[in-house]
């Protein structure tokens, strides 16, 4: 469907990519297809233990004095699906359609985030016709989990000391900085109780956000799906008898929920009354959020729990953990304008018989408030019995705004714009903050055509911005 957009070769790519597996940490299948196109080539290539791939590719004009370049991509994706829509990401291809100028793709993320940067580093490979200096095409793996590929790079695997990072979401701007992150995973047990009374069961759904990326929709005010639910819940038990047996939502820690779940029951005499409670509710919930999420949704309906529900104590302190978890943006950059410092994602909630598993995932480009806030979200669930584990930290890429490299691709640009980028640091985590530090000497930037609601089956990737910014990332290989 995509055989006639331009550039052909970056959409050929972009499309076979579509069709092989490669949600976060399955990414053998991507693998094989990024070394397949290596052997085609003719390229030397390297996997590594971290399962890694680099190809490199010589100079065009074969001057061995032009410094090596670096295009770096990611080969995973955040797979997020509608929930009434039938995929199996370890299996079925994602299914790529036109939507005007846009691609979206049919009930799933698009996986633009980062398939498109594979598919132009492809293109790049394959090229005859573009005066590159040496190349080496770096694809990492897991990097919307834990950007475990990074960290698993040896520090003599990479030549090159000019890095171009193809992971930025919008045309018009040239990244040069992004913020550091970790998780927060508490595990809370809970205790379970045989009902004594006659009691209605009833299903709630919360559906119909927009979600989106943690980091770069963040500050938007979009609803989490968690939250909501856990603050229907907390106004619900404050005048009804309320049992919980069952609260889950979110798939991926670096995406917004937009989908959250819950089974309470509730004495048969109180039954109207909750469900008018919940309707009620779901008027004041499309008001609220009439503009950030218009299509929000809450459903009630009737149903049968094969699981017992919580003890009060348990209920209690699960509805504290979620109700009191700080969300969205916690500080903003005292030094970039409109620029969100630090930023708390409730990201997933998983329970089971006996525990509920709760996945924060934390961001911010000041070591100082990570470490701050990550200190308080743990109190917060420890406060309330649980365990606390933590992810791996990721540093944060601080900006240097007069490099080299920046001065060409800014160059680059203009040459294809006839204006200026926008130089700028974002608040999502990039592979940049880890590469960087473990070669010395590592100039960097990351861009990338213009990407919409990364992380949700509403991804869209705009088609004349991908011709663009080719055509400017060409010009820069070719000044360098």
């Amino acid at each position: 469907m995509l055989e006639n957009l331009e550039p052909k070769t970056v959409w050929k790519y972009f499309e076979q990519f579509c069709s092989v597996p490669h949600p976060s940490g399955h990414e053998q299948e991507a693998a094989e297809y990024i070394r397949s196109i290596a052997t085609k080539l003719g390229l030397d290539h390297i996997s590594d233990a971290a399962g890694n791939v680099l190809i490199r590719k010589e100079s065009a004009d074969r001057n061995a004095d032009r410094p090596t370049v670096i295009l770096q991509s990611h080969l995973d994706m955040v797979a997020q699906k509608n929930e009434t829509f039938s995929h199996d990401f370890l299996k079925d291809p994602i299914r790529p359609y036109i939507d005007g100028e846009w691609v979206r793709a049919r009930g799933t993320t698009l996986g633009a985030d980062n398939g498109i940067g594979v598919a132009i580093a492809c293109a790049v490979l394959e090229s005859a016709t573009i005066n590159h200096g040496p190349i080496e095409a770096l694809f990492t793996v897991d990097e919307e989990r834990g950007m475990t590929g990074a960290f698993g790079l040896a520090k003599d695997s990479l030549k090159g000391r000019k890095l171009i990072n193809l992971d930025t979401e919008n045309e018009h701007e040239i990244c040069i900085g992004c913020a550091g992150g970790t998780d927060v995973i508490a595990t809370l047990p809970v205790k379970r109780e045989l009902a004594t009374d006659k009691r209605t069961a009833l299903s709630l759904t919360l559906n119909g956000l927009l979600g989106g990326h943690s980091g770069m929709e963040i500050h938007l005010g979009r609803g989490n799906a968690l939250k909501l639910m856990a603050r229907m819940l907390t106004e619900l038990s404050r005048s009804h008898e309320i049992h919980l047996h069952m609260l889950n939502g979110g798939s991926a820690r670096n995406a917004i929920p937009r989908e959250s779940f819950a089974t309470i029951s509730v004495p048969d005499a109180q039954a109207c009354h909750v469900i008018d409670s919940i309707t009620s509710m779901r008027s004041t919930l499309k008001r609220e959020f009439e503009t950030s999420d218009p299509a929000l949704n809450l459903q009630v309906l009737p149903t049968v729990s094969d699981i017992d529900a919580l003890d009060t104590e348990s209920f209690t302190r699960i509805l504290e953990a979620l109700f009191l978890c700080p969300y969205g943006i916690i500080e903003m950059s005292e030094t970039i304008p409109d620029e969100v410092q630090t930023s708390n994602n409730l990201a997933i909630v998983n329970p089971s018989d006996n525990t509920f598993i709760i996945d924060c995932m934390l961001r911010s480009s000041s070591q100082r408030s990570l470490a701050s806030l990550k200190e308080s979200v743990s109190g917060l669930f420890a406060s309330r019995g649980a365990s606390i584990t933590y992810g791996s930290i990721y540093p944060g890429w601080l900006p240097v705004p007069d490099s080299e490299l920046l001065k060409t691709m800014k160059q680059a640009y203009s040459s294809v714009h006839n204006s200026e980028p926008a130089i700028v640091a974002v608040h999502a985590g990039l592979e940049c903050g880890i590469i960087g530090a473990k070669f010395d000497g590592m100039q960097m930037i990351s861009c990338g055509p213009t990407i919409r609601f990364a992380h949700s089956p509403d991804e869209q990737m705009n088609i004349p911005s991908v011709e663009r910014f080719y055509r400017s990332l060409i010009a820069g290989l070719e000044m360098i």
